[in-house]
């Protein structure tokens, strides 16, 4: 259908369009903001990653965690590590490594800091 356009008295031009146009209109507007907030998001995540390229998680990595293993049990296995590997790394127990990788435990900033240290990467991953 094509738009009406009526003119005031004052000389301003209105537009009647049918109600379902006008909701097809809100609709598509609602949608380019959505998409516009997800392009920025994207453009400041990848500003970051470009100027912290250790920030970026391996592609394994990533993939475990999206299969549901916590950040540090993919990291562990991404290095080939057991448990007891990195506990003994660390000089602490396997269960204690064991409650960290599950979520039962939260580590320090500290405990943090020397496992990202003891798998060489970076404490960003961790925080």
């Amino acid at each position: 259908m094509k738009p009406q356009i009526i003119t005031t008295p004052s000389g301003e031009e209105l537009v009647v369009i049918p109600r379902a146009e006008y909701d097809a209109m809100i609709a598509a507007l609602a949608e380019a903001e959505e998409d516009a907030a997800d392009v920025a998001i994207y453009d400041a995540r990848k500003a970051e990653l470009a100027r912290d390229a250790h920030a970026a998680l391996p592609e394994d990595v990533s993939a475990a965690v999206l299969r549901g293993a916590s950040l540090l049990t993919a990291v562990r296995k991404w290095k080939k590590l057991t448990q007891q590997d990195l506990a003994g790394r660390l000089g602490m127990s396997q269960g204690y490594l064991s409650d960290l990788e599950s979520g039962r435990r939260k580590g320090t900033p500290e405990t943090m800091e020397a496992i990202a240290n003891a798998l060489d990467v970076p404490r960003s991953w961790f925080e």
